[in-house]
């Protein structure tokens, strides 16, 4: 793994429970802010999609982007965060 697919997945991991970043935000996070792309490619490898939250980066416009256990489960895992932080709350 490169310093650069660590400082990615660390970043991830810092992502609180319930919110979004994109991955233009990761990439600035991570010292490369226009390897946004470099961000996906690293994600979609994550070794450990449920432990290193990569479903809670999204695309810039809002949208889910794609996700290594399918789109319809980042979608899903979103909202299931979303609805546990407002109860933890």
């Amino acid at each position: 793994m490169t310093n650069f697919e660590r400082k990615v997945l660390k970043v991830v991991c810092k992502i609180p429970l319930g919110q979004v970043r994109s991955y233009k935000w990761v990439a600035e996070k991570s010292g490369r802010p226009k390897a946004y792309r470099a961000v996906a490619n690293v994600l979609a490898k994550n070794p450990f999609p449920l432990l290193i939250p990569c479903h809670r980066v999204v695309r810039s416009d809002s949208d889910y982007g794609g996700y290594s256990l399918g789109r319809e489960l980042k979608r899903r895992l979103i909202n299931l965060e979303k609805k546990i932080k407002d109860v933890v709350e």
